[in-house]
């Protein structure tokens, strides 16, 4: 797999890559014949990405993930041209934006409930989380608790499993709990997720081959958004470890099934969870963090540096 070019981020999903640009032909120019006045979608001043290409052009595009042949794209979305349930719903499409049999974006959720969080299985099914199985209608959304940016954590989100092209949906991991923000690891072996189910927002690890569980993470606050490294030997993912005054609201705002993502840092840790470190120290929200290929680095996204002017601005 490629793991750091291209590079996705989103609201629309654009993808970056680092050595050519695409023409009037779909081509892609050389790195001698690449001009980036021309490029369009890159910020001037941006040294580090050139040739971005823009892939959904409506609504909210997030949580683009790739296949294991690095061809095609799982992500989710509310555009109301390709999804008319009211919230979103997981769609597959090739990356570089041509149709798969006629569909440029092929459905793949079931068009019920809210959906989020999908990545590819090695054998190219695709797992996703859903609240379909216990609700039709999407749930009401939840962004503000009173002046607080807050998440909403759906206890009727499920893992489920499709086939690339949606058929044969099945509950992969489910409960009375959240259960989301699934990922898989390179090997093959395991998938790592989020659950409510020890109380709290902790990490599991299912093993494929078994289905067993392994929690992985015990310490009160929000453990999430967790990736492999490329080796499949260690995780990276995002947290809080809230004190005081902190803690008592975030654990009254999991009582109403919210979380408030606005003090988190970066950890890894071995896959069984042991040997953590906590990679930053910063302010705000540090979130989104990815292994380089090397695995020695990391990339984030962070918040830290615009704090005082709201913090709306988040930068890799």
């Amino acid at each position: 797999m490629k793991w750091l070019t291209p590079i996705l981020f989103t609201a629309a999903v654009l993808v970056g890559a680092a050595c050519s640009q695409p023409e009037s032909t779909n081509q892609l120019a050389t790195e001698s014949t690449y001009d980036p006045a021309t490029d369009s979608l890159r910020f001037e001043g941006e040294v580090h990405l050139r040739n971005i290409r823009q892939l959904t052009f409506g609504g909210n595009n997030a949580e683009a993930y790739w296949s294991f042949d690095d061809n095609e794209l799982v992500f989710q979305s509310d555009w109301t041209n390709i999804n008319s349930a009211g919230c979103d719903q997981i769609f597959r499409m090739r990356a570089d934006g041509q149709p798969i049999d006629g569909q440029q974006y092929v459905p793949i959720s079931s068009g019920k409930g809210r959906t989020t969080c999908s990545y590819f299985m090695p054998d190219g099914r695709i797992i996703y989380g859903s609240t379909h199985g216990k609700m039709d209608a999407c749930p009401a959304p939840v962004m503000f608790a009173g002046s607080r940016y807050v998440w909403p954590i759906y206890s009727e989100y499920d893992i489920y499993i499709a086939n690339p092209d949606g058929t044969n949906s099945e509950l992969l991991i489910g409960g009375d709990s959240y259960d989301a923000e699934a990922t898989v690891s390179p090997d093959g072996k395991y998938i790592i997720f989020t659950s409510t189910r020890s109380g709290d927002l902790d990490l599991w690890r299912y093993e494929i081959a078994t289905g067993d569980l392994l929690q992985l993470t015990s310490e009160i606050g929000y453990d999430g958004g967790a990736f492999f490294s490329r080796d499949s030997q260690k995780i990276v993912w995002r947290a809080s470890r809230p004190t005081g005054d902190d803690k008592t609201n975030y654990q009254d705002l999991l009582t109403k099934n919210m979380v408030e993502p606005g003090a988190l840092d970066i950890y890894v840790a071995d896959i069984d969870g042991s040997n953590v470190v906590k990679v930053t120290e910063l302010a705000g929200a540090n979130w989104a963090p990815f292994f380089h290929p090397d695995g020695k680095r990391i990339l984030f996204s962070s918040n830290h540096h615009t704090l005082g002017d709201g913090g709306r601005i988040f930068d890799i």
